[in-house]
Order: structure tokens, then C-alpha cells, then sequence
């Protein structure tokens, strides 16, 4: 069951450095939310918000609350590990392990977490695999490295390799920036296919991409150099590309901005 996520007050630091201040958005089950907004106004930190990835980061640390299905991610004795279980990453390079196989590369996941046996992985990075729709393309070469893959195979191993948890929630960080077109457009179909299954959220510098895949865009932005980005509006995605209610939003997606 894909899952909601509610964000109230979020305010998130490195260090001293504030670096977004008070973001509260919701996000709905088996949707698309993109992001945008100019390079440093927030987005990709917000994204790691949510599955508490920013505190991995030295000095990384977050106010606030983040929501899913009621349950607080930063509550007390939550579990951290378990957050980025429930809630899955793509990252913008594709990161294949690099000395794993194909195979192994989406079981991996899979056998940190529990004894399956030899039939039931099987049968799971098949299905994983299939759901990044990578299968046909892989699988008479199951036990060759990841790493041997084109840059699109390697995205959407990657892909396989958050999927195979079964995740409420997948975050994607810029997952085509490092793509060719072609690639950029197979990651795109997919992402129309898995929010059948899962809430999805993508951080894009791309316009046409957040258009195209998105059920809702997010837009960002600093007030100044120097100043922690803020959220400055999230609606449907037509709306946000035909009559945003903020003035900044229509000039930054009509190129005007700056």
C-alpha cells in the first residue's frame, strides 16, 4: 500500500547553516510529486529529509516533523535503517555495486534484511527486475557485474535494487541528469509505471520532465544569496505550468527568472 507523507515546519541545517527553513507539504499515496527550483534552494536536502538521509551528513540535522501515515520519522526510537527501508532512494549517478553481479546487486537489499531462501530471491529480483523493466535485457546475463551496464541499465538496476524491498516510498534525486534521451525517456515511462505501486518524489532541473511525469510539481527558491530556501508553492502540475498563483514560479518556469 503506497503511503502519505505529511511535512509540517521543517527546517533542516548543516552545521549553523540553516539551509531550508519551515516547508510543510503534503505528499499523496500513488502520486508523483516533483520538485524545482534553482541549483541550492533546498530541493535535493528537503528530499533527503524524508527518508533521514540528511543526517548522515556531518553536521545534519532537521526541526520538524515528517509524517508518514501518522507516524512521526524523527520520533523517539525510531529507527533510522528502518526509515530508509520504508522509504527508498535513487540517486542522481547511477551506483550499481561495483563488484556484484547483476543479480546480487538487487538482492542486496533483500539479504541485509532477512533469510530468504535461494527460490524466493530468485523469484523476487526476477519481479523487481521486471518492474524497472530491465528483465529482458539482463536476464541471460544475471551473474555478469552491474557495473557492465550501459548508464540507463545501470539507473534502472539501481531502480530494481530500491524496489526489491518493497518500499512505501521512492525518492529520486535528479535520476536521469546523467542519461542520454533515450535513457531519460525509458526512466520516465517507468516512473508512470511504478506509481501504481508506490508514492513517488523527484527532484528535476528539468522542466518538461516535471511535466510530463508529475501529478504535482513543488517550486523552490531562496529570497537571497545566502538565505535557506523555502517552499514557495505546490499545486497540480498544470496548474503550476499554466497559472501558478506566484509570480517568482511563472518567471522561473518561463525562463525569465533571475
Amino acid at each position: 500500500m503506497a503511503k502519505r507523507i505529511d511535512v509540517s515546519g521543517l527546517t533542516a541545517y548543516y552545521g549553523s547553516h540553516k539551509a531550508i527553513e519551515d516547508i510543510s507539504m503534503t505528499v499523496e499515496p500513488r502520486s508523483v510529486t516533483a520538485f524545482i527550483g534553482p541549483s541550492g534552494c533546498g530541493k535535493s536536502t528537503f528530499l533527503r529529509t524524508l527518508n533521514r538521509m540528511h543526517e548522515v551528513t556531518p553536521g545534519g540535522r532537521v526541526e520538524g516533523k515528517v509524517l508518514l501515515d501518522d507516524e512521526d520519522l524523527y520520533g523517539t526510537g525510531i529507527d533510522p535503517v528502518a526509515v530508509r527501508r520504508e522509504v527508498g532512494m535513487v540517486f542522481q549517478r547511477p551506483n550499481p555495486f561495483p563488484t556484484m553481479s547483476i543479480f546480487d546487486n538487487v538482492a542486496a537489499g533483500l539479504r541485509l534484511n532477512g533469510n530468504y531462501k535461494k527460490s524466493a530471491l530468485n523469484d523476487i529480483v526476477e519481479k523487481s527486475l521486471k518492474g524497472a523493466n530491465l528483465w529482458n535485457e539482463v536476464k541471460d546475463r544475471l551473474n555478469k557485474p552491474g557495473s557492465g551496464l550501459s548508464g540507463g541499465q545501470q539507473q534502472r538496476l539501481c531502480i530494481a535494487r530500491a524496489i526489491a524491498v518493497e518500499p512505501k516510498v521512492l525518492l529520486m534525486d535528479e535520476p536521469c541528469s546523467a542519461l542520454d534521451p533515450i535513457s531519460t525517456l525509458a526512466i520516465e515511462d517507468l516512473i508512470g509505471e511504478l506509481k501504481e505501486r508506490f508514492t513517488i518524489v523527484i527532484v528535476t532541473h528539468n522542466m518538461q520532465q516535471a511535466a510530463r511525469v508529475s501529478d504535482r510539481t513543488a517550486f523552490f527558491n531562496l529570497a537571497a544569496v545566502g538565505q535557506p530556501g523555502r517552499l514557495i508553492e505546490i499545486d497540480d502540475t498544470e496548474r503550476i505550468f499554466s497559472n501558478p498563483s506566484v509570480q517568482a514560479t511563472e518567471d522561473y518556469i518561463s525562463g525569465r527568472f533571475g
